[in-house]
């Protein structure tokens, strides 16, 4: 056995997951709408121009798979850390490594940083002098909203690109890749995989390949193969390895049921949305799905008119990550009769898209001059900011203008007669607001 044989066994030894991992665009699994040909993150790295950025998105989804590409299409050296385990230390090393990268052989250094948002402000302050040089091209790479739980120095410096799940046909077909390929797939091992059981695979890993290529590995390495070699994977094999049982139900079904679910919430009728529900969840469909439409519609449908019913719906999320089934489906039940039983009122939505249709169409920067930040500027600045009326001096409300001009007689919220929001209507009635 010479060193090479080593080489062979420790990559052998990698799971599913690693080895199929793509080393071009070529081989990249989704996210279209930032890889796509003459996107600008392909414009950017064909020209090395790329600059430090963050990817944002759900497990397995691709965004440790596209740095690796990024690092290998581009003429630069490439380092890896982890926001968990690596310190201030660790990333003085790596800072002094691609300066002197940039210095003897100019040549710039990626920094590949998973986990990205769990570094505090004093592991981002070491990191940050290296971003804004350029002596680093720093790729963060979080599961976690970065404009919410990273530092805002280093989030400012770089270009957020947000990942999608993968969808049920991309995880497909990447599998079928796998079993055909013999080098790092599993296509030395004569497998055949029924159809229904790599349809379940690619639905039940709800986006996330690296959970699909775990499941089918275990699947086919735990079959015992026929007398002719074959290893055949059936759809309870398939069950057990990804740990879900298939939907007792077609696609077209259970779109069906997950709307009749949706508008028997809307339509106040506790006793469907509770069938529906569980016809879903007995059926074999993830309960947080369930929950976070759930979620959406205490928002959407009954809005303001009981603002409590997005707490009920936040809170059976919260009791059902931490009970699980079947204790949280109590929590969960009771959040479904709280959300019809609750008035209806779709004034959110509605100020929502009016909002944003003027953020969109008629964006007015011209904030008006009280209103802006007085902690910086010229004399005239901070004397035309003293003209803003502070509510609490006038009893907690004043009049007083907060839209630019162009937008200052828009109304977006407009509360109902329903619920809470009669009250809030008396409210504004005596304030002479509309």
């Amino acid at each position: 056995m010479d060193l090479f044989d080593f080489n062979d066994n420790e990559e052998k030894a990698k799971p599913l997951a690693e080895r199929m991992r793509a080393s071009s665009f070529d081989d990249f699994v989704g996210q279209k709408h930032i890889v796509a040909e003459g996107s600008l993150l392909r414009r950017a790295i064909a020209l090395d121009r790329l600059g430090s950025c963050i990817f944002w998105g759900p497990p397995g989804c691709g965004k440790t798979t596209l740095a690796n590409v990024i690092a290998a299409q581009t003429n630069g050296d490439f380092i890896k850390l982890n926001a968990v385990s690596s310190g201030v230390a660790d990333v003085k090393k790596a800072v002094e490594q691609a300066r002197d990268n940039l210095k003897m052989f100019n040549r710039r250094t990626y920094l590949l940083l998973d986990e990205c948002h769990r570094f505090n402000k004093t592991q981002s302050d070491s990191l940050l002098p290296a971003i804004e040089q350029g002596t680093i091209l720093f790729i963060g790479s979080t599961t976690e909203n970065p404009y919410a739980s990273m530092t805002p120095a280093i989030v400012s410096r770089c270009r957020v690109f947000e990942f999608l799940p993968l969808t049920s046909e991309e995880i497909r077909s990447a599998l079928v890749r796998a079993l055909h390929d013999k080098r790092k797939g599993l296509g030395n091992y004569h497998t055949e995989v029924e159809e229904r059981a790599l349809d379940h695979l690619a639905f039940a890993a709800a986006g996330d390949l690296r959970t699909a290529y775990n499941a089918l590995e275990l699947a086919v390495l735990t079959t015992p193969p026929q007398a002719d070699g074959t290893v055949k994977v059936t759809l309870s094999d398939a069950e057990q390895s990804i740990r879900r049982r298939a939907l007792s139900y077609n696609e077209d079904l259970y779109y069906d049921i997950l709307s009749a679910f949706c508008k028997s919430l809307r339509g106040s009728d506790a006793d469907a949305a509770l069938y529906y529900a569980f016809r879903l969840i007995e059926g074999g469909c993830d309960p947080l799905l369930v929950i976070r439409r759930l979620i959406a519609h205490s928002a959407e449908d009954v809005g303001m008119s009981d603002p409590r019913a997005l707490l009920m719906a936040t809170a059976a999320l919260n009791a059902f990550q931490s009970m699980g089934a079947p204790e949280g489906f109590l929590p969960l039940a009771e959040a479904i009769i709280y959300v019809c039983e609750a008035e209806k009122s779709n004034s959110v939505v509605m100020a929502l898209d009016r909002a944003r249709a003027d953020a969109r169409e008629r964006k007015d920067d011209d904030i008006p001059k009280y209103l802006r930040d007085n902690s910086y500027g010229s004399k005239e600045m901070k004397a035309e900011s003293a003209a803003y009326k502070y509510p609490h001096n006038y009893g907690g409300w004043v009049e007083q203008q907060y839209l630019p001009d162009s937008l200052k007689d828009r109304v977006y919220y407009e509360p109902s007669d329903h619920g809470y929001e009669r009250e809030i209507r008396e409210i504004r009635r005596r304030k002479g607001k509309k």
